[in-house]
């Protein structure tokens, strides 16, 4: 059965156009000028990275489980694409692409398509980074950079990076999934997404219980902004996606995808048909609208999963910034918004905790991906996925991934969030 509309739509993933958050008080950004793939953290110019291609047919072993795992999955879900990297000790043990992007185009591991909530875990790194370099603090309330926003000065940057703030999800209110699916090329403001948010009564105070919105994400790459001065696709270009490497991820302030495309398609309103160029304009900050590829999926999982650009108390704040034995159901919020938190799977900021795994999973219009990060093994997993016309939707990425640990690493499996 496929899932409904709204249920679709709350699983979807980052990526925004770039536009300003005037009405809170953040200055305009500048349309357009995306921060290009291929390009150094300073924006100096084009830099060289290894090709993303595909490792040899395997034969045995550990790289010829993965493959098959791959292949029954993507007979047994419906799906289009599978595209997938695992790495081991830094170690590449299995790059390959199986299907098709489009009707006689091989799926390819060098195409690109949108990273969605990856996104928001580069969101809560650049934002550790600051604290790090003692720029700001975590426990700031965000009236000070966002002066108009309803309960800002109780609202910390802790709570935004961690959706601990009780800010309603815009995507779960009433007529908003409809209105996507409508016309899924509108462009969207940040001013028009926030003010869906909080329009609507809050679930709680802000940092007593948790529940995921895409506002926090929103009013976070606000915020960096304006403590930073920086436009925010450049500031996550210096902090993070320069630093680790990932020269195949790029912003863009349009809903294009940077050649070679991996195409998607979905069933979502109904009928099969192509999604590729939807609006992610709904999604998440101005600035993190990004595209990837798989070989940077693996690489963002181990740079994000093992802490590589933070401190050890930064590390600690990843992993749990004050979530854990937060949620669950009160009189106000049930317990399928308000999920319970606990040590085993939680909310960090902007990751997921699941087991002993640090992941994120989105999913946009017929793209799903995950990235995973094993740190006692130094194990690391990515998958994307584009579905096919009988994909019943949903993780299929996430799927894969948790398949694929439980070959490699059984005795850490990945289990689901909430």
């Amino acid at each position: 059965m496929r899932p409904s509309r709204r249920s679709a739509l709350l699983r979807l993933a980052t990526v925004t156009a770039v536009s300003a958050l005037v009405a809170l008080g953040v200055p305009a950004t500048t349309a357009g000028g995306a921060t290009g793939a291929g390009t150094t953290g300073d924006g100096a110019g084009p830099e060289h990275r290894r090709p993303c291609v595909g490792t040899p047919a395997p034969t045995g072993g550990p790289a010829l489980d993965v493959l098959e795992v791959a292949e029954r999955a993507k007979d047994e879900l419906g799906l289009k694409s599978v595209i997938v990297k695992v790495t081991a000790d830094g170690r590449e043990l299995l790059t390959t692409a199986l299907g098709e992007s489009m009707t006689g185009v091989p799926a390819r591991p060098d195409m690109h398509f949108r990273n969605g909530n990856i996104a928001i875990s580069y969101l809560g790194t650049a934002l550790l980074r600051l604290v790090d370099e003692g720029v700001v603090g975590l426990d700031e309330p965000v009236a000070r950079w966002l002066p108009d926003l309803p309960r800002g000065d109780r609202t910390t940057l802790r709570m935004l990076g961690a959706s601990t703030s009780g800010l309603v999800d815009y995507v779960t209110t009433p007529g908003f999934g409809e209105t996507v699916y409508a016309d899924p090329f509108r462009q969207w403001t940040p001013e028009e997404l926030v003010d869906v948010s909080t329009r609507q009564d809050p679930w709680y105070e802000p940092g007593t219980s948790w529940s995921y919105s895409h506002a926090n994400f929103v009013l976070l790459g606000a915020a960096l902004e304006r403590i930073t001065g920086t436009r925010l696709d450049h500031l996550l270009q210096q902090k993070v996606l320069g630093p680790l490497g990932l020269h195949g991820t790029a912003n863009s302030s349009t809903p294009d995808i940077p050649a070679p495309v991996l195409h998607a398609f979905t069933a979502d309103r109904g009928r099969y048909e192509e999604s590729t160029f939807w609006n992610p304009s709904w999604t998440t900050a101005p600035g993190a609208v990004q595209t990837t590829d798989i070989c940077d999926l693996a690489s963002s999982a181990v740079g994000v999963g093992s802490g590589e650009l933070l401190s050890p108390a930064g590390y600690r704040e990843l992993l749990d910034p004050g979530t854990v034995g937060l949620g669950g159901a009160t009189g106000k919020c049930p317990d399928t918004v308000c999920i319970p938190q606990t040590e085993a799977t939680h909310y960090g900021m902007g990751v997921l905790v699941l087991n002993d795994w640090i992941s994120q999973h989105p999913l946009f219009f017929g793209y799903s991906a995950s990235q995973d990060y094993l740190p006692c093994e130094h194990l690391a997993i990515a998958v994307s996925t584009t579905d096919g016309p009988a994909a019943a939707g949903g993780h299929s990425a996430h799927t894969i991934a948790q398949r694929i640990a439980a070959v490699l690493a059984p005795e850490h499996p990945i289990p689901d969030f909430g």
